[in-house]
């Protein structure tokens, strides 16, 4: 059993990319003296907790050279974004307001500023760190023509590629985590890039942070296979659910619940694979497109989120797309999914104004419904544009209907034995018999579902 830690299980995470977020210049100078945008995230705190949020994952922020996944330096806050005191603040701001904070932990790969890195660069076969990089060699030079090669990742040569076997690697990097875990009182780390670490490293991690912490989180991005090659007792208590992004929208373009039904199912059915490991569910985040943009028709976004927060695992939300924001990227640049926000003109301007309100009333009944966090999955009917699914604790059975068609639509789905009857928390309290073992409800909105808790 991969335990995992007690506030995980009522966590709603808010996704940010601070760098895009904050309005930081694309590229980092290494010159003049740290510029404090951090401070715009505490100025979003109070947006957070009126969504609900209590937990705040917040993209790379160490000193790099561009996108923040090209490390300078693990242990200065990127300038472009503050220093060490900035986000200190920003810490204690959020853990005033009950709000945790996970940070991105970049340890596959350094960027061409790292500083061993370029130690290399000068002094060649004679520097220290030449055993710091994985599959660097003096007989053939990289694509920059440098007198040497080196492994990188997925081919892109700016990101070196770290011997994570080496010890004093790991010692450097291992002390970083220390200072981050205590001066920024960290609840949790989300591993880059995880299905490229080795395995030892991802144990000794977990025995550093644990050691720490006893509830430190640590969750990795992992975007094919069997999640449980990561997420286990002796690696990671969670991994990123690729597999249900996908369906959470493709389900409702294609008008085919069967997709994501399939998936939950398979994940946490009765022989569920992953029952017991809250998966990091999520709609977009920095990497793909606004769901938003995914989506054959705006008003998709209900049912959407509406799934995401009563399905098995911890929902997360990419921020500006509580307000239906639209975004793709291209075959060359990526920078339009990872935007400067300004609050106040979101509020005042934003694609679906609703939809945020709707998303704290999700979230609030998420906090309120036990099922909804630690309950059992069962799937109780599906069509393609309908989908009904219970969450089972001892105690309590929550069943949620979900209608994604342009009309309301009247469902009747299996219940277990003994309900006589259930009542709509989501929307207003309606109640709704139960017959002969069949939850009869007679109108599900068009774009919407209810939230029905069963009773005896």
């Amino acid at each position: 059993m991969n335990q995992q830690p007690d506030w995980i299980r009522e966590a709603v995470f808010y996704h940010i990319y601070p760098l895009g977020f904050c309005g930081a210049p694309r590229r980092n100078l290494f010159t003049g003296e740290p510029v404090d945008r951090l401070t715009k995230v505490k100025d979003w705190i109070p947006h957070l907790l009126e969504l609900g949020v209590n937990a705040l994952y917040l993209g790379p922020l160490f000193e790099s050279g561009a996108h923040g996944y090209d490390t300078a330096d693990y242990y200065m806050v990127d300038r472009r974004l503050g220093d060490r005191q900035a986000l200190k603040q920003l810490s204690g701001e959020l853990q005033r307001n009950g709000i945790r904070l996970i940070l991105d932990g970049v340890f596959n790969h350094v960027g061409r500023d790292f500083w061993a890195f370029r130690d290399v660069l000068e002094k060649r076969e004679a520097s220290a760190y030449i055993d710091w990089f994985s599959g660097l060699r003096f007989d053939a030079r990289s694509p920059y023509g440098d007198p040497f090669t080196y492994e990188s990742w997925s081919g892109h040569y700016d990101l070196v590629r770290l011997n994570l076997r080496n010890p004093a690697v790991r010692d450097h990097l291992f002390a970083a985590i220390r200072m981050w875990m205590t001066e920024f009182n960290l609840s949790g780390l989300r591993l880059d890039v995880a299905d490229c670490l080795e395995p030892d490293f991802i144990r000794l991690l977990r025995k550093f942070t644990i050691g720490l912490k006893s509830d430190f989180w640590l969750m990795g991005e992992v975007i094919h296979g069997d999640y449980r090659r990561w997420a286990n007792p002796e690696m990671l208590h969670s991994v990123t659910n690729y597999e249900c992004y996908k369906g959470l929208y493709s389900s409702l373009t294609d008008r085919n619940y069967f997709e994501i039904a399939w998936s939950l199912n398979r994940q946490f059915g009765p022989e569920g694979m992953y029952r017991g490991i809250p998966l990091y569910n999520f709609a977009d985040n920095h990497d793909v497109d606004r769901v938003a943009s995914s989506l054959r028709d705006p008003v998709n976004l209900y049912p959407l989120y509406l799934l995401l927060f009563t399905m098995p695992g911890v929902p997360s939300i990419y921020y500006g797309s509580e307000w239906g924001l639209e975004a793709k990227r291209t075959a060359e640049r990526d920078e339009m999914l990872r935007p400067e926000l300004d609050l106040s003109a979101l509020e005042a301007t934003s694609p679906q104004p609703n939809l945020p309100g709707d998303i704290a009333r999700l979230a609030a009944l998420r906090k309120s419904l036990p099922a909804l966090r630690d309950g059992g999955y069962r799937q109780l009917s599906v069509a393609h544009e309908q989908l009904a699914f219970a969450r089972m604790t001892d105690q309590q059975t929550v069943v949620v209907l979900l209608n994604a068609a342009d009309t309301a639509h009247a469902m009747s789905v299996p219940v277990p034995e003994g309900f006589s009857g259930g009542i709509d928390r989501l929307n207003g309290g309606q109640r709704f018999p139960v017959r002969d073992g069949m939850l009869c409800v007679d109108a599900v909105s068009a774009g919407w579902g209810r939230v029905v808790e069963l009773n005896h």
